[in-house]
């Protein structure tokens, strides 16, 4: 449960099937409801917001399930109660219930997604994790001084019936007394796990009066403009909607909605999510990105940070091997950084890499969050084709592996200043060859970066790095990785020392053979 100034959020989650999985999953729908809700997005109101959430927390745990035990595993059931001011929000998935007390009366709120008939009580037939796609029962309710709502699992709510149920929260009992109750009333064959959270509403609060001003989308911007006290100097990326910008002596960048938001509810959507996925991401892997205070258009500002990106590096020069497993850690830390939000940046390439300047090294920030997206969420071709995975030409979702591919595409062309596949046009279907080996191109890259690189590129996506830990671990213990080779490879190129070593012997032996003839030949012609 957690309480932040006039709202309080609970979520109860009750994992089923094995308990390692179960766990699992209850303890990540737990988490990803209290980071996300708080950080929503302000135009969400509180019941889209959790509907939203909870598809996307169901996609992420049935995918996630495929793709590790090739079933869903990672399944659980989930409540929701969330209370701003005087107004009680909530949903359910499966058979965890949420009730509400009031005046002697008890509500259930929640509906049981449980197989209908005797004896199956226990089968669900909706949950977390269950199914690619889910539908939260949604609830709303207005809330009165003295009300009590009663989130619980089904190991409670199957020994204690409602009119105990009420009796205890009648007499506002503590959530650990009721499970405590339903612990001693328990038979061996009803025992299960048994959790319970209450909140008692002694007082309801009022939301506080908040007066929006309605958010303009300009429908052209030029250089002199002044806007919410910030003067334009200069267009980016050939485009009149993200600027450098200067107020009070410092100089931002300021990114406004795309003109199309002003018809397109959809486009306007997608760049609130953008709005707020910059602006809630506060890490080190990051540009800075605010809302300005009082501001009176659809726009965000980031820190301006003079720096060129790696595209223009590239121009003069490649990376040193060193910075580019520097360039490599980097990408894959902050990944994982955004996988807590189960978000994927979905456009990561040199042009989204800022390249700083350090006092022994080089260090990185990482732009543009107009393609970052919920992982397993989508099946389009958003990003850069050139970076990205084969399989993403063919409608597979973004996951793991295809940003693994568009990281290991980055790290290939800072090094090699060149593409591992060639360069790929927009729309384009192509044909995805063995590449090259990297050390054909840049005689510096070491075999073990080479079978690291070949690796994190590969075209088929079961031979690739399946997630960033493990790609990461190999740029961290360069000792522990082993070769790769492409099918097909030749025997130069799988071994080449042994290739040498095995032509040097024949060559030797053949010599000698030779030797010897010539000898035995002298011997019988004196």
């Amino acid at each position: 449960m957690q309480a932040r100034d006039e709202t309080v959020i609970a979520v109860l989650a009750d994992g089923a099937g094995e308990a390692n999985e179960a766990g699992e999953a209850s303890q990540k729908i737990v988490q990803a409801l209290m980071t996300n809700y708080p950080a929503r997005p302000g135009t969400w109101p509180p019941q889209r917001a959790l509907a939203e959430f909870t598809k996307l927390i169901n996609r992420t745990l049935y995918h996630d399930s495929i793709a590790r035990f090739g079933a869903p595993e990672l399944v659980s059931t989930l409540s929701v109660a969330v209370i701003e001011g005087d107004k009680l929000y909530g949903l359910n998935v499966g058979d965890s219930r949420v009730y509400l007390a009031r005046g002697g009366e008890l509500s259930q709120l929640s509906a049981d997604h449980v197989a209908g008939g005797s004896g199956y009580r226990h089968i669900l037939n909706r949950a977390i994790g269950l199914a690619p796609e889910v539908e939260p029962h949604c609830f709303e309710m207005d809330l009165a001084d003295g009300d009590v709502a009663l989130l619980c699992s089904d190991g409670i709510s199957n020994v204690l019936d409602d009119a105990l149920l009420k009796t205890k929260l009648d007499r506002r009992c503590a959530a650990r007394v009721i499970v405590s109750t339903a612990c001693e009333k328990a038979t061996p064959e009803t025992l299960d796990d048994m959790s319970a959270i209450v909140l008692d509403i002694a007082e309801t609060g009022k939301l506080k009066a908040v007066s929006e001003l309605p958010l303009s989308i300009p429908s052209s911007l030029r250089k002199g403009d002044v806007i919410d006290g910030f003067t334009l100097l200069k267009s980016f990326q050939q485009s009149d909607r993200v600027w450098l910008a200067a107020r009070g002596g410092q100089r931002f960048t300021l990114k406004f909605a795309p003109i199309e938001a002003l018809d397109n509810e959809a486009v306007l959507n997608q760049f609130v999510k953008e709005t707020w996925n910059a602006t809630r991401l506060d890490a080190d892997f990051f540009v800075k990105a605010f809302i300005p205070e009082d501001v009176t258009v659809r726009c965000y500002a980031m820190e301006f940070i003079e720096a060129p990106s790696l595209k223009m590096l590239l121009r003069s020069r490649r990376l040193a091997v060193d910075e580019g497993v520097a360039l490599g850690k980097f990408l894959l830390n902050a990944a994982q950084y955004l996988l807590r939000f189960d978000l994927v940046h979905g456009d990561i390439k040199p042009e989204n890499i800022l390249v700083l300047s350090g006092y022994d090294s080089v260090l990185f920030k990482l732009v543009d969050f107009g393609s970052a997206t919920e992982i397993f969420s989508t099946t389009t071709r958003a990003g850069t084709a050139s970076y990205l995975a084969p399989e993403r030409f063919h409608e597979a979702p973004i996951a793991e592996r295809t940003e693994v591919f568009a990281i290991g595409v980055t790290l290939f062309e800072a090094l090699t200043k060149t593409f591992p596949y060639g360069e790929i046009e927009r729309f384009q279907t192509p044909h995805f060859h063995a590449p090259k080996r990297t050390a054909t191109l840049n005689a510096n890259i070491p075999p073990w970066l080479d079978a690291v690189l070949l690796r994190a590129v590969c075209a088929n996506p079961r031979l690739r790095y399946q997630n960033y830990s493990e790609f990461l671990f190999d740029l961290e213990h360069p000792d522990k990785v082993a070769p790769f080779h492409y099918a097909g490879s030749t025997w130069i190129e799988r071994n080449p020392l042994r290739f040498y070593k095995t032509a040097f012997f024949i060559a030797l032996g053949i010599v000698i053979y030779l030797a010897i003839k010539l000898l035995s030949a002298g011997a019988r012609f004196p």
